[in-house]
């Protein structure tokens, strides 16, 4: 019984040593909807026998209930696992599953063909190697499959194969083969895939997935499983400088410290000098340390804990790289930015921008061009919507360690998320840093903000009053500066109707225009608290997102956004201007509240309701709110 127990010990270790030695190939299933993603998938894993018997009943149960092949067994139920899915017969969300052959090991994620889940297609891709391209017979080449190759192409991945799937439902043509795939080869160099590898198939009924079959003698080629057990997608990355983005600063104790991460390109060796970045400063690799015990070297895709020779200042987001060969810094950049949610890119809008382990705040200006996926034509454009693909500016608040997305996908790609909801919204990728943005330096002054402030004997700092057309802000803002200016405060009131005369006479009432509108008085009112002063700046700056990128300009206490609130009905009974009047007659377009909307303040230093208020109590209250934050005291 020993030995028999001592045998079979080893039999099951020798097994999961060979799993060990096995290649990995991660890949995805695209193209138009109903061109049968889904079916191929569960084919692949029905066919390389990795479906347990409980699965196999509940499919047969699922395919006599739900299926859509009248009894027979509906293979796309094995990766539409959402009931929204199973109803419609489409994919909706990303489904990865792990197959395994002799040969090699297999994650493949199924993407949804719809355009409006665009998102989730981008999502599926961007840490694929090789992409399956289904086209449905009958159809040929559609607008879908010529969005998903090229999105296939903009995140890199340069092996492709064309399933030119249900040709049973053209009974087998040959010329109906060789026509789809002579024009989808045109469209593939245009956008830079070079290696297409076409096959013909039935996935339905396993014709090329497993074995060749007899219905279609003249294709000779490789079936689709030995395709993807042969096809060589050895990453270049395993073969350039050193790229370590750390993770986690690793210090369990006072005698350790180590920085862990993957390697995103290269090796690692003991000894190997290296370079921090963005510090620039240097040290050697004094160990790898793993969860197996430490390693002489590492290679690309490896998580690891390195430490070095030297105490160098090694943070969460910083690159160590090869020292003779480290990658580049900036701060703005050319991007392709793929757009993907309901609300549409607005340039000068301020953005979150994560890449790697760092997050910086982004501003996307301006638009180059946006690109027609189907044509490949440059269109002019104001914004992004929903699944649109343009080429872009980006500007940063501080510099980020990056290679061109070509080099690297791990320092070139980069996710824009909405400041306000948390929301990822669109994915980018870097493609050169901008030339100005080298030459351009923060010139170090030696008289400071606080040495300023000292000679006014004041705390600069930034009323931003906000609200509806008509609340009274201009008003309270005018009778703040007035008792300020009384005390022999510093100030200088921004008005957005005085404003739209000189700095930005050249913007309109757009969402676009409103957005770059409060950037600029943002940056005009952080130089002014620079120079020392106390700023107030009295707009409707209708939204949150706006509002609080502004405020993302000034350090902690100097921002107090106050809220001047008052009814929409009380706004319009005033109307001192007339403006609501030529609004609601439709003489006056984008009017906040009455066609443009207005996103009161959640968290507000101070309300100010002038329904129950007079202005000059209001004043008095913004006054000893300031006093009581000891703003009116001599720093």
């Amino acid at each position: 019984m020993v030995e028999n127990s001592v045998t079979a010990d080893a039999d099951v270790a020798a097994v999961f040593a060979e799993d060990e030695r096995k290649s990995l190939l991660r890949f995805i299933t695209c193209g138009s909807v109903d061109d049968g993603k889904s079916t191929l998938i569960g084919r692949l894993l029905y066919e390389s026998k990795t479906i347990f018997e409980d699965h196999w009943r509940s499919l047969e149960r699922d395919s006599a209930r739900v299926g859509t092949r009248q009894g027979q067994i509906d293979f796309a139920l094995l990766v539409d696992g959402l009931a929204a899915e199973r109803e419609q017969g489409i994919t909706i969300d990303v489904a990865y599953r792990f197959f395994s052959t002799r040969r090699r090991k297999f994650i493949v994620a199924d993407t949804p063909g719809h355009e409006q889940y665009t998102r989730n297609m981008v999502t599926g891709a961007s840490g694929a190697e090789l992409a399956v391209v289904l086209i449905d017979a009958r159809k040929g080449v559609l607008v879908q499959t010529r969005r998903h190759s090229f999105l296939v192409s903009l995140l890199g991945i340069r092996h492709v194969v064309l399933a030119v799937n249900k040709m049973d439902l053209v009974d087998f043509d040959e010329q109906r083969f060789n026509a789809i795939v002579e024009e989808y080869r045109v469209f593939a160099s245009r956008i830079g895939l070079g290696e297409v590898a076409a096959i013909p198939l039935v996935a339905v009924d396993g014709d090329n997935i497993i074995e060749s079959g007899t219905r279609m003698p003249w294709y000779r080629g490789p079936t689709l499983l030995e395709h993807l057990e042969h096809v060589d997608v050895e990453s270049r990355i395993s073969h350039g400088p050193l790229r370590l983005p750390v993770q986690w600063v690793n210090r369990p104790n006072a005698e350790f410290r180590g920085f862990a991460g993957s390697i995103a390109a290269g090796v690692a060796r003991v000894g190997d000098a290296v370079r921090i970045l963005p510090s620039g400063r240097t040290s050697r690799i004094a160990r790898i340390v793993t969860a197996d015990g430490d390693l002489p070297e590492a290679v690309a895709g490896r998580a690891v804990t390195l430490t070095l020779a030297d105490e160098v200042d090694v943070s969460r987001g910083d690159v160590i790289a090869a020292a003779e060969a480290a990658p580049e810094s900036a701060a703005q950049f050319q991007a392709t930015i793929i757009w993907m949610h309901e609300e549409p890119l607005l340039p000068a809008r301020s953005y979150l921008l994560k890449i790697g382990g760092v997050t910086a705040n982004a501003t996307v200006m301006p638009i180059r061009h946006r690109i027609n996926v189907n044509t490949l034509d440059k269109l002019a454009a104001e914004t992004l919507e929903l699944n649109d693909i343009g080429v872009c500016e980006l500007q940063l608040d501080r510099p980020v360690v990056f290679e061109p997305y070509v080099d690297s996908r791990t320092l070139g790609g980069f996710i824009l998320i909405d400041r306000m909801t948390f929301n990822t919204v669109g994915a980018g990728l870097m493609s050169f840093a901008l030339r100005r943005a080298s030459n351009l330096h923060w010139q170090a002054l030696d008289v400071t903000q606080s040495l300023r402030a000292e000679l006014k004997g004041q705390k600069p700092a930034v009323l931003w009053l906000t609200g509806l057309s008509g609340a009274g802000k201009s008003t309270i803002a005018n009778l703040v500066e007035k008792r300020l200016a009384a005390e022999g405060r510093h100030t200088y009131l921004l008005d957005g109707d005085n404003v739209r005369h000189g700095l930005n006479k050249d913007l309109g009432f757009t969402e676009q225009d409103r957005v770059e509108n409060i950037r600029r008085v943002g940056e005009v009112a952080r130089l002014m608290t620079d120079a020392g002063l106390i700023v107030l700046v009295s707009f409707i700056s209708p939204f949150r997102a706006e509002r609080s990128a502004a405020r993302s300009l000034f350090a902690e206490g100097e921002f107090l956004e106050v809220f001047i609130d008052t009814s929409l009905a009380e706004a319009e009974r005033r109307d001192v201007k007339g403006l609501y009047g030529k609004a609601r007659r439709g003489e006056l377009k984008n009017f906040t509240g009455i066609d443009s909307p207005y996103e009161p303040p959640e968290n507000p230093e101070l309300r100010i309701d002038t329904q129950q208020l007079s202005p000059a109590e209001a004043a008095d209250l913004i006054v000893e709110e300031l006093r009581r934050r000891g703003l009116l005291s001599a720093p």
